[in-house]
């Protein structure tokens, strides 16, 4: 009885231990799947973390990248702007010096202006060259009696004016051609005495030699001639009376 009790505990005993080796691998399997698998749960949640992090960081930056890009545009929009306006400016500029030189001119035309007429500076007052010139136009389209009462009114409004010669020289032309030779004769003798330095004065006393010739007055052509090429060695119009001096018989 006693020997019995002692095998079976003595087997009971080895049960238990094949029992135990058993179930120590058993459990150890499972310990090492729940881990592996923690650690698979793990990398898919930090796997999840980044993925959603790399979403947001491309959200961010395609949200930057559009800002850029409206600010890309307002730049551009700003710039053509200030284009249009650099445009206007330069436009204004334009304009506003433009004005300023045709109120310069309109002014000038109001002020008496220092001129060089037949050689001789002077000044001349606001309208005496528009005068001067609309008598001249009426010689030469061959209004002489126009003409000559043009330069007339002309000599009278402008007594200081460096036309004086040269109009009252076209003033005894107009005359001449309307056949009145003694004011003619007259208008050119007074440019000779007011004027005897001005160069219209030689071609005065040419014209009054003209004149003289053509009324038959030889002997006082002669004087007249001669007179132009001792007053007037320098002149152009020298020669001209050598040559009606050596004509006259």
């Amino acid at each position: 009885m006693t020997h019995r009790f002692y095998w079976l505990r003595g087997t009971a005993a080895v049960c238990v231990a094949a029992s135990a080796l058993v179930a120590g691998p058993a459990h150890a399997g499972l310990f090492d799947d729940d881990q592996a698998r923690q650690a698979i749960l793990d990398l898919r949640t930090k796997t999840d973390n980044l993925t959603s992090q790399l979403a947001a960081a491309q959200r961010t930056l395609l949200d930057q990248q559009g800002r850029i890009d409206q600010l890309n545009q307002q730049i551009a929009t700003v710039r053509g702007q200030n284009e249009d306006l650099a445009n206007q400016v330069t436009t204004l500029q334009k304009q506003q010096k433009d004005y300023y030189t045709d109120l310069d001119t309109r002014l000038k035309k109001f002020e008496p202006q220092q001129q060089t007429v037949d050689g001789v500076q002077g000044t001349v007052q606001p309208g005496e060259t528009e005068a001067f010139n609309a008598a001249s136009q009426q010689f030469r389209s061959g209004d002489y009696k126009g003409a000559a009462a043009a330069f007339r009114d002309f000599v009278a409004k402008y007594p200081q004016s460096p036309y004086q010669p040269t109009a009252q020289y076209w003033l005894g032309n107009a005359l001449y051609a309307l056949r009145d030779y003694k004011g003619s004769t007259a208008v050119w003798q007074g440019i000779v005495k007011n004027y005897p330095q001005h160069p219209r004065a030689p071609e005065a006393l040419l014209a009054i030699a003209n004149n003289q010739l053509e009324q038959g007055q030889k002997a006082a052509a002669r004087k007249t001639l001669q007179q132009i090429v001792s007053q007037y060695a320098g002149s152009d119009v020298v020669q001209s009376a050598q040559q009606k001096l050596a004509q006259i018989k």
